[in-house]
């Protein structure tokens, strides 16, 4: 009789999960993908999708599409809530009417359970403040983003009005930045839309706690983004931290000690992130240390203290260097695919029966898009900025797509919207769907 194929557990279908899986499907090993929704999200343009430029379904692809061809990888969709190391078992929770097995055993488990975003612990700004994260945020976003220009027209309080035109951003990342450049583009790309104001008197507030933004760039590219917000009508306040969030209004507080609030209606939240709840599970069951993000804490090639079976990659983790020293990588996509792949390699390995290298990542450089034509860009220490930035950043989001089919439809998308000024997704759901 055959011996059983070896079998791995996949959890979280993002960047690293969906290396991982198509790694390991070119191997000789039963794989099993688990994920609470039934596709790939391309996170990094999910502010598209909350600001109408693309439709959810040019950045979202079926996790059984991508895996059709692949026959030693199922799909199932449902939600962890347990893991038992001892009996290498996760438990499962169903997130539909479809039924979900209870549990699922693995002799090899990946843990690829991504972040979200931190409230600094009042997590009841969340009803006020939404994020990027999630599809469902994005949809929340460009819900209240567009309603508010359509409540501005109907409003003949200029109070009021002054609020339903005022969306803060909080967090002066990537995602912040992007975004908060993003509302400005759709004010100019909606003149003449409106009967009773012209767009043009929107305010775009960025609030970031630290003294300049997008701080993973050198100093030299985020004075330039800066110089790019603030030509597009966005004002960037510096060394501010938000102290609360209510339904019309933010409170920020500056490095003195005073205090202003700031007449809303549209928060957005790109500040801080917090792991997965997996990452404090593993680490609990484990006894592996965590951080004051929650994140867990994993051996150089990756795996669990203790539990070499269980590998946890991305945003959840911390990895434990060599020399004793923790390093938290950049939480991009690049990095967790980067793992992702390095996880498959670590079973293969161990299929046959070589140790398991340290993970090395490799820093290909960081992106940044402002606005139409405007970009930063740190490649290799080549620094880029403006118009041929942008084309860079253009390029290789197209690249890492899923499927041919996203691809060309986002490039269709992207020229439409460059020459016209067009914004095909400009659509209220009053549900949280496409």
């Amino acid at each position: 009789m055959a011996d059983a194929p070896h079998r791995v557990v996949v959890v979280g279908g993002g960047f690293g999960g969906l290396q991982a899986t198509l790694k390991l499907a070119k191997l000789p090993v039963e794989v099993t993908l688990v994920d609470r929704r039934n596709f790939h999200l391309f996170q990094p343009l999910a502010y598209q999708v909350a600001t109408g430029a693309l439709s959810p379904a040019e950045i979202c692809y079926p996790l059984r599409r991508i895996f059709r061809r692949k026959r030693n990888v199922r799909v199932v969709l449902g939600d962890v809530d347990d893991i038992d190391l001892a009996a290498k078992r996760i438990g499962l929770q169903p997130v539909s009417e479809a039924d979900t097995p209870d549990h699922l055993d693995y002799d090899t488990l990946i843990v690829s359970g991504g972040s979200h975003y931190s409230y600094f612990g009042h997590d009841e700004w969340q009803e006020h403040a939404a994020e990027l994260k999630s599809l469902e945020g994005a949809l929340t976003l460009r819900r209240r983003i567009l309603t508010a220009f359509e409540a501005a027209e109907l409003d003949v309080h200029p109070e009021h009005r002054r609020e339903q035109l005022t969306f803060v951003v909080v967090g002066a990342g990537p995602t912040g930045v992007e975004m908060a450049g993003q509302i400005a583009e759709i004010a100019h790309d909606m003149q003449g839309d409106f009967r009773s104001f012209d767009p043009a008197e929107t305010r775009i507030v960025l609030v970031e706690a630290l003294d300049r933004v997008l701080t993973g760039f050198p100093p030299s590219l985020s004075a330039k983004a800066k110089r790019s917000l603030e030509s597009l009508g966005v004002t960037v306040r510096l060394n501010e931290s938000v102290v609360d969030v209510e339904e019309r209004s933010v409170t920020v507080e500056r490095a003195g000690g005073e205090r202003e609030r700031i007449p809303t209606r549209t928060v957005i939240w790109a500040a801080g992130v917090v792991a997965s709840s997996l990452a404090p599970l593993l680490a609990d069951r484990s006894g592996a240390e965590t951080d004051k993000a929650q994140r867990v804490t994993v051996e150089p090639d990756m795996t669990l203290p203790g539990h070499p079976e269980v590998i946890a990659i991305g945003d959840m983790v911390s990895v434990r260097q060599k020399d004793g020293e923790v390093v938290v990588f950049p939480g991009v996509a690049p990095v967790a695919m980067q793992q992702g792949r390095h996880a498959a390699r670590v079973v293969g390995d161990r299929l046959q029966g070589r140790e398991a290298k340290p993970f090395h990542y490799v820093d290909k450089g960081n992106l940044a898009t402002i606005g139409r034509a405007r970009a930063v860009a740190d490649i290799k220490g080549l620094r880029l900025s403006g118009f041929i930035a942008w084309w860079t950043w253009l390029g290789v989001h197209l690249f890492y797509l899923i499927g041919f089919q996203n691809r060309v439809l986002v490039l269709i998308r992207w020229a439409f919207s460059f020459l016209s000024h067009g914004r095909g997704a400009r659509l209220i759901a009053h549900e949280e769907t496409g």
